[in-house]
């Protein structure tokens, strides 16, 4: 026993038990922040809360009353939302929190993503990508239309094709699920931006300014490859520099530090 809080005495598995406890939820409400899907989890949690209180006071049928909501309230939590657990689990996979310890092998959708932006590049056709990090963008993705499938060139390809109803707008990515397409994204109103600057470009320093996301822009005028991230604008991508940065922010990297191994994601522009 390290210490007692009132009659509760603390041991350190206790502790260990709240650190991860504690991440799951961060990690939990980071994916769910900003959709509908919060409401219901944080009505969970009441739940839930209210359900422990009953039980520590000897409250017998607010514990029942409670037990049973909770069973419905799960049960309804995973019918209705599958396809957002599922991709939870993909994000919990690939967050920075569990690459930290876990060595992460190639991640085949960054080819498909430079693949593709090479190809529309030569092509003269505009694309406008979305990379989401750690800041939820439900309010975004709501806007346009769902694909949830796996990214692939092809897709992309297909979607940005002029002659597509979706090449209108921007396509959100999670990792490697294209969440959505033909989304709208909040135009900067940074009074420095150069005026040359088209809608798609100005739809990325947008959203940069408001998220962690990482934006790839592929000019339809002049095919020239650029990203958006913290408010800023990189121009004049080659193949090497797009992989340098989306290098740099899927793939850990490993370095020392006080003679300990540990891994660490690089995200410096």
């Amino acid at each position: 026993m390290l210490f007692k809080v009132g009659f509760l005495p603390i041991t350190f598995i206790d502790i260990i038990d709240i650190i991860i406890v504690t991440t799951l939820i961060f990690e939990l409400y980071q994916f769910l922040k900003g959709s509908v899907v919060i409401r219901m989890f944080i009505g969970l949690l009441v739940i839930l809360l209210i359900s422990i209180f009953g039980e520590l006071t000897g409250m017998s049928a607010l514990s029942w009353i409670m037990s049973s909501l909770r069973t419905v309230w799960v049960l309804a939590f995973v019918i209705i939302f599958q396809p957002e657990l599922r991709r939870l689990l993909i994000y919990l996979g690939q967050s920075k929190i569990i690459r930290t310890f876990v060595k992460v092998g190639k991640l085949e959708f960054i080819d498909h993503i430079i693949e593709s932006c090479l190809e529309l590049s030569k092509k003269n056709f505009g694309a406008l990508i979305v990379l989401m990090l750690d800041t939820g963008l439900k309010s975004i993705i709501e806007t346009g239309i769902e694909l949830d499938a796996k990214v692939s060139k092809q897709l992309i390809s297909s979607v940005f094709n002029p002659r597509s109803p979706l090449h209108d707008g921007a396509m959100i990515m999670q990792n490697e699920i294209a969440l959505a397409a033909k989304c709208l994204l909040p135009l900067s109103q940074n009074p420095d931006i150069d005026p040359a600057l088209g809608t798609r470009h100005r739809a990325a320093l947008g959203l940069s300014e408001q998220s962690d996301a990482l934006i790839i822009v592929v000019s339809e005028e002049t095919g020239m490859i650029s990203y958006a991230e913290n408010g800023k604008l990189v121009r004049g991508l080659t193949e090497n520099l797009l992989r340098k940065k989306l290098d740099e922010i899927f793939t850990p990297k490993p370095f020392k530090e006080k003679n300990i191994n540990i891994f660490r994601i690089n995200t410096e522009s």
